[in-house]
């Protein structure tokens, strides 16, 4: 695995935890300011946009360490050959919705760039909406990788030289 590509996976996994943390502690700050008569409502606000770039930081993470939900009932049940078929399909229609989901992100960040983020001046709501587009590109190359994976175990691609 190239150094960069590490880098890379190192640099989501601690912004994705620094993120939730970022969460938390805004969440706890908030409640404890409005229990002191001194609300402090950009705290939610915030959290809400770190909760946004955690959630799709740590979806990459989970998924490239197969940590997700899977139902298996029937792909276990069939001979090797199909079941293969059933795990390039399924990839397949992931990579596609994500291509999706990158597009409508990313269109969605185009129209919300003039739009404020929860009335704050001078934040455009794109930040909270590049989560989309960001955690879309993980997760499709986190998909790409998967398939190129399974092709090379199963012979279809030629093994990659390590250098």
């Amino acid at each position: 695995m190239p150094r960069i590509h590490r880098f890379m996976l190192r640099l989501e996994a601690v912004l994705a935890g620094t993120f939730l943390v970022l969460m938390v502690v805004l969440i706890f700050t908030g409640g404890v300011a409005r229990m002191m008569h001194h609300p402090l409502n950009w705290t939610i606000d915030l959290a809400t946009c770190f909760f946004a770039w955690g959630c799709f930081l740590c979806a990459d993470i989970a998924w490239r360490n197969d940590a997700l939900i899977a139902i298996d009932v029937i792909p276990r049940r069939l001979p090797d050959g199909p079941r293969r078929a059933v795990g390039y399909f399924n990839l397949a229609v992931i990579a596609v919705f994500l291509v999706y989901v990158i597009y409508a992100g990313a269109w969605l960040s185009w129209v919300s760039r003039a739009r404020s983020f929860q009335g704050i001046p001078g934040v455009s709501y794109s930040w909270v909406t590049m989560s989309i587009v960001v955690g879309g590109l993980l997760l499709l190359l986190t998909t790409l990788l998967k398939l190129a994976r399974a092709l090379r175990a199963d012979g279809y691609l030629a093994p990659r030289r390590t250098e």
